[in-house]
């Protein structure tokens, strides 16, 4: 059935869809090299699509630092369908810039949203839920968020609270609830009809077009007329001036928020529970679970160290990366330790999402130069 449907992948690689990364790790990304393995993680994830979409179906949003290297990675995504930001505006701006674009040839294709740090497992039963939720997205004013069932309480993702049972498998969102404290997340995976939000959506490009009038109606028409202008000697300077007054937000807060707060059974939106064993990199938290998972780097300590040397003494559940320098930990349990060549980053795991409050308090003191 998804044979005859328009569909068009949109990869967040390296830009709005990516969580911050320290210098060193940022250098790692700018070449999206793989963590698993000798392809990257973004040429891994356009690939478990092709059997459904071929590369000239692909979008990739990303930075002017990454798209020399996308391209060479990616040579069969025409050129001109690697959208460059000229500066980070969250998932939101990108993604409706997406919509507005495919919108303009074919507003009853499906758009599909998936970041690039992400990690699959079952490939094939991956492939089988995007195609239920292509056909779901299709069949209207509809809205698909994957959801994958919560190991513990973490307050980096968004939580979507499920209802009643809804078509392809899918179930009611009655609510979508972005980064909750952690009090509100234990209560959430102990109720048991909560999914996390995976970041992975399909919608069809006249819905998410019309969800960003209707709920980002300030940014909408920035978007609408960079999107006119794609194609066009003006677009580069269309895109640099306009884009950065686009509001800087995530889909998540913009749109499936406001969305859900609809009602269950108006809002049309609908969460497919995905089985496929799924990680995302974006946080060292993550990765740090990823490593342990897989035996890449862990010792039997539960130590996972990239780094010049290390020793433990009575420390574990520690993630260390210190390309450079010999490490010795005393005594420590579950830290992430970060050096890198300019920057030394010391946070508790279970906090290491809050990162992006320092790089936003960075930011604010003009400290440009470490972000």
């Amino acid at each position: 059935m998804t044979n005859k449907i328009d569909f068009r992948p949109v990869i967040l690689a390296g830009g709005s869809g990516t969580r911050f990364w320290p210098r060193s790790r940022r250098a790692r990304a700018k070449q999206v090299l793989a963590l698993d393995g000798e392809r990257s993680m973004l040429q891994q994830t356009v690939e478990r699509l092709s059997p459904i979409a071929g590369p000239e179906q692909v979008w990739v949003i990303t930075n002017e630092l990454l798209a020399g290297e996308i391209e060479a990675q990616l040579p069969g995504v025409p050129r001109g369908q690697i959208v460059e930001e000229p500066v980070a505006r969250n998932t939101a701006p990108a993604c409706g810039l997406a919509a507005f674009l495919v919108e303009k040839s074919n507003p009853d294709a499906v758009i599909g949203v998936f970041p690039s740090d992400h990690v699959i497992g079952d490939e094939p039963r991956f492939l089988k839920v995007i195609e239920r939720g292509i056909t779901l997205a299709a069949s209207g004013d509809v809205m698909v968020v994957l959801g994958i069932e919560p190991t513990r309480a973490e307050t980096g993702y968004g939580y979507i609270e499920t209802g009643d049972d809804g078509p392809r498998d899918g179930v009611h969102v009655k609510r979508f609830t972005e980064k909750p404290s952690r009090n509100r997340a234990e209560e959430f995976v102990g109720a048991g009809n909560y999914y996390w939000n995976s970041g992975m959506f399909l919608w069809s490009a006249r819905t998410l077009a019309n969800a960003v009038r209707e709920h980002l109606p300030e940014t909408a028409p920035l978007l609408e007329e960079i999107a006119a202008a794609f194609g066009t000697p003006e677009f580069d300077a269309v895109f640099a001036k306009l884009y950065p007054r686009c509001e800087n937000i995530s889909v998540d807060y913009a749109i499936l928020e406001p969305r859900s707060a609809k009602g269950e059974h108006n809002s049309r939106l609908f969460c497919l529970p995905a089985e496929f064993g799924w990680n995302d990199l974006g946080s060292w938290e993550s990765l740090y679970e990823y490593q342990v998972e897989t035996r890449l780097r862990g010792d039997g300590d539960g130590n996972v160290s990239e780094a010049l040397g290390v020793m433990t003494l009575d420390s574990g559940d520690n993630y260390i990366y210190s390309p450079k320098k010999f490490v010795a930990l005393v005594g420590v349990q579950d830290l992430v330790i970060v050096e890198t060549e300019d920057a030394l980053l010391v946070a508790h795991r279970k906090h290491s999402q809050d990162v992006g409050k320092i790089v936003k308090d960075l930011a604010a003191s003009g400290r440009e130069e470490l972000i």
